[in-house]
Parts: C-alpha cells; structure tokens; sequence
C-alpha cells in the first residue's frame, strides 16, 4: 500500500496570476483543492516540500494530507523551461472513498521465460494499470510474472492478479499487458521477414489498438487552472 504523503499549506488570500507570480518568487507554489461538492480551496505550498513529495515517485497515486484534508493529486504543471512546479490541483475524498488511480506495473520472472531464454523481447504495451480502489488501500505497484511465457505469448488484464478490492477501471475489453516478441535478429533467420510483418505481427498478438486512457477530473475544478502554466 502506497505510503501517506503530508504536505503543509497555507490558504491563499489573493489569487489570479500577479498573487501567483509574487507567491512563486517566495519558494511557493499556488495549489487549489476541489471536489466532495464543495468549493474549492486555493493554497500555497513550499516548494521544496512539494519537490521532495514528488521525487518519491508515487504522488499520483498516494493519499496527500494536505493543510489536515485527505487528497488525491490529479494533476502537477511545471514551467516549460526550468521544470519547475508551478501549480498543484488536489481532489478531496474520504478514507474509503472509490478512486481511480494510474498504478505502477512491475514485470518479474524473466529468468523463468522460456521465450526470453530464447532472447525474446518483453514488450510492455501497459507501464501503468488505472485501477479503482479503496482510498484507503491504494497498491504502490503491481506485479506482473512472465514466467512460463514463450515467444509470441501475451499478457492480458485478466492474467493479472489485482489486490483485493481493486478492480480495472477499463472493464469493456480484456486490453494486453504485455507480449513476447523475437527480436528482429532472430526473425531475420527465418526466410525474409520484413518489418512490416513484424509490426503486424506484435499488433495481432496485442489483439487491439493501444489507447492513452486518462483519469476524468471533477467538473468542479473548472476554476482550477487560473494560473497553471505562466512563468
């Protein structure tokens, strides 16, 4: 379970992008946090905290206590220059509130692959699972095994083992994982396999055309993004 990140914040009392601009000169970053129906909330963080939060690589899928309320981070702007957060928004939920949240896939077994003895390549289609889980009980990986997976094998959602609780937030198809494909090294042995062959070839194994699926915000934050992305 992902760890409980906390962050101090302090409430803004001028917004708009002047306020932002001088809050940012200040070592801070303007934040707003919405949902739960009720208004949102704008913040500021320090942001050297808000830096070494997002270092631990699984602020987006951690609950953030922030100035006392519990959050989910759905999204972080950073200047396009330096890189730098610029502006935070935070959806409130309850304790066991149902989130959906993009959870990190973790592949083990290779060792145990018949396929990748060969030299096959594990070709990863999912680097992140949307699940919907329990607030309270948000995964920090899952685990993936390929073990006993041949060229040509693919993995899908439904060969996967998801924590208790936790379903796919995708239930319309059974999308791939991952696959096992030979390297074109290999293929080129065989006759004259061209790389259209091979691409046709991975995408039959895939069974579908991979999609970028992102997580609905709450209609509520439509003020959110007052000042996000100026320098």
């Amino acid at each position: 379970m992902s760890d409980t990140i906390t962050l101090a914040a302090e409430t803004r009392d001028r917004v708009g992008k002047g306020a932002s601009r001088s809050l940012r000169r200040e070592g801070r970053v303007p934040a707003v946090i919405y949902g739960q129906n009720r208004e949102p909330t704008s913040i500021h963080l320090e942001e050297k905290a808000l830096v070494k939060a997002l270092m631990t690589g699984h602020f987006m899928n951690s609950v953030i206590m922030v100035g006392g309320q519990r959050t989910l981070a759905k999204d972080v702007a950073f200047h396009p220059v330096t890189d730098r957060p610029v502006h935070v928004d935070f959806l409130r939920v309850g304790e066991h509130t149902s989130v959906t949240v993009a959870v990190p896939v973790v592949f083990t077994g290779e060792e145990d692959s018949p396929g990748m003895k060969k030299g096959a390549v594990l070709n990863i289609v999912r680097h992140e699972l949307e699940l919907v889980v329990d607030a309270a009980e948000i995964p920090t990986e899952i685990t993936v095994s390929v073990a006993g997976k041949d060229v040509g094998d693919t993995i899908h959602i439904s060969d996967v083992t998801l924590p208790n609780g936790a379903t796919s937030a995708i239930e319309d198809r059974d999308f791939t994982v991952a696959t096992i494909v030979a390297p074109s090294a290999l293929r080129a042995e065989g006759a004259d396999t061209t790389d259209e062959a091979i691409a046709a070839e991975v995408a039959e194994a895939a069974g579908e055309t991979v999609e970028t699926d992102a997580v609905e915000g709450d209609d509520t934050a439509t003020d959110a993004g007052e000042d996000k992305a100026e320098g």
